[in-house]
């Protein structure tokens, strides 16, 4: 049974691709490459966030790297 659903899931999304596609019609790409783009700045974005809380958590110490620490070097 989850296999049929699964199928029916996957051909309704098609079919809205399709149709947004015929709506669209040249559109489609700018719309593509806009939205993928997003998607891609924001997961990026979310990495670069996530390294920058690990690297401050491992520095020695425990001291938090803020404006005023960097200033006085």
């Amino acid at each position: 049974m989850g296999t049929v659903l699964r199928f029916l899931i996957y051909l309704f999304m098609a079919i809205c691709v399709i149709a947004m596609a015929i709506i669209l019609g040249d559109f489609g790409s700018w719309y593509f490459a806009w939205l993928l783009g997003t998607v891609m700045i924001v997961l990026i974005s979310a990495a670069g966030a996530a390294l920058l809380d690990t690297q401050e958590e491992e520095l020695p110490g425990g001291e938090q790297q803020g404006a005023g620490h960097r200033a006085a070097h």
